[in-house]
């Protein structure tokens, strides 16, 4: 019954509990220092060592192919965009680079691959001292297995009324959603025949420039 339910439900939560729990304890300890989380903008830091420390003792929690969600805030700048988003790429830089240190550590690079992801970009077009949402926007791809220092999809002119500037500053995307879930999905070991069940409208990219995988892992 549902009683039952629950209790069980609440009693695997509590035995996983205990078993992360001694399987952290055994972590390493890494060299790589990592940002001091400060405010909820450096707070990214912390949320990736413990992925990290997570990822060092996934052979004691028998965990194969795994996806860890970290996030971080206050990238929607309508206000204070000039002296506060230099503050936030620095904190996700330092972040991120900390964590593929990590990585290198743990001579795991090669199978850790960290992507970015966001529901909307930025406009061109001031919105007081910000910008409001837009469309397209750029995303960040590392790890050993990465073809790095690439940039892939187009270059957009950043012009107000530009060649690529839909209205109102936004710019028209030229790399899908799909083609980027594809990609890696791909890489994760997402059969091909399987794509469409996991991104229904990938087929409609299938005739585009950059295909349906785009090739940067």
């Amino acid at each position: 019954d549902f009683e039952a339910a629950l209790g069980g439900i609440g009693k695997r939560a509590l035995d996983l509990y205990d078993q992360v729990n001694t399987a952290l304890a055994a972590a390493p300890t890494f060299t790589t220092v990592y940002p001091a989380a400060a405010d909820t903008q450096s707070s990214l830091g912390a949320q990736l060592q413990m992925v990290a420390k997570l990822i060092s003792v996934s052979s004691q929690l028998g965990a194969k192919r795994q996806v860890f969600f970290v996030s971080t805030g206050r990238f929607d700048t309508h206000d204070g965009l000039a002296t506060l988003h230099p503050t936030l790429m620095t904190n996700l830089a330092d972040a991120l680079r900390a964590f593929y240190d990590t990585t290198v550590e743990l001579g795991v690079s090669n199978q850790v691959t960290t992507f970015t992801c966001s529901d909307f970009g930025r406009a061109l077009t001031a919105n007081n001292d910000g910008t409001d949402h837009g469309w397209g926007s750029m995303h960040f791809v590392l790890g050993g297995a990465v073809k790095g220092k690439k940039y892939y999809g187009i270059n957009p002119t950043l012009a107000n009324n530009g060649p690529d500037d839909i209205g109102q500053g936004r710019l028209i995307p030229t790399m899908s959603v799909d083609q980027y879930g594809a990609t890696l999905a791909s890489w994760f070991g997402v059969a091909n025949s399987d794509l469409p069940t996991i991104l229904p409208n990938i087929n409609n990219y299938a005739g585009s420039p950059l295909g349906i995988n785009v090739g940067f892992v």
